[in-house]
């Protein structure tokens, strides 16, 4: 694999959940740090949820590699933003033999 160019800033982010004042939780996200990557689009869809169209994008984003349970690793159920758009993270794997890049398989969610 070639080195990937890395051009777009994002923005890790993880879900947590805060007491919401009414005895439910809301969930708020904790920036983790910013990472650097490459994106390369998939397929795109639209469904319907009720009363709206969702628009949906699939995105497999390159970046550096990090260990397994550090901080700076991408994982499942968190998401990656850059300014308003979020793209939620739902697998990892490393991008080559040696280990030094990830993919993340990533959607892109947007309400027309």
């Amino acid at each position: 694999m070639s080195r990937p160019l890395l051009n777009r800033r994002l923005i890790l982010e993880e879900p947590s959940r805060v007491a919401d004042g009414a005895g439910g939780f809301a969930t708020v996200w904790l920036a983790l740090g910013v990472v650097w990557a490459g994106f390369t689009p998939g397929t795109a869809d639209e469904r319907e949820t009720g009363s709206a169209a969702i628009a949906a994008t699939a995105w497999r984003i390159t970046l550096r590699a990090a260990p397994f349970g550090a901080a700076s690793r991408p994982k499942p159920g968190q998401r990656l933003r850059e300014g308003v758009r979020v793209f939620r993270i739902l697998a990892v794997a490393e991008a080559d033999a040696a280990g030094r890049w990830l993919t993340c398989h990533a959607r892109e969610e947007v309400t027309p």
